[in-house]
């Protein structure tokens, strides 16, 4: 499966983050890109969307509508929401397979992971680690 496209889209979200010069700017980049995830309907908030090992309540929904992953996500954190906002960025509309054969390198690339609180970093693997588990459904 070609990877090209979840590359690219983390091209971009690197170039973004380049042009941000301190950790406060990133972390506010972050927080504004939580603030503009839409959330997603009150009946999908329900434990079987939960991402555990996230220190705030952040839900994650992943659909595959042919062939192509259609995310959603919602948090009571908007740092958690930013978080997850990344991934859908590079993740959403993509074939289930790329989740697995294109991991999000650029978040150690933007130094995001080394900035981020142990509980937030945790958090934010175990939302990948959901995105997989759930398109393994998909393969």
């Amino acid at each position: 499966m070609r990877t090209s496209s979840c590359l690219e889209k983390q091209a971009r979200l690197k170039k973004v983050f380049s042009t941000l010069k301190t950790w406060e700017e990133r972390y506010s980049h972050v927080i504004e890109m939580g603030r503009a995830l839409p959330s997603i309907a009150k009946e999908d908030q329900v434990e079987e969307n939960r991402v555990k090992g996230c220190q705030s309540t952040l839900y994650l929904k992943v659909d595959c509508i042919d062939g192509h992953l259609k995310l959603q996500a919602s948090s009571d954190a908007l740092i958690s929401a930013g978080l997850a906002s990344l991934l859908i960025e590079v993740y959403n509309g993509e074939p289930p397979e790329v989740v697995t054969q294109c991991p999000p390198l650029f978040l150690k690339e933007i130094s995001l992971l080394d900035a981020l609180s142990p509980g937030r970093a945790n958090g934010l693997k175990s939302l990948y680690q959901k995105l997989q588990q759930e398109c393994l459904k998909w393969l």
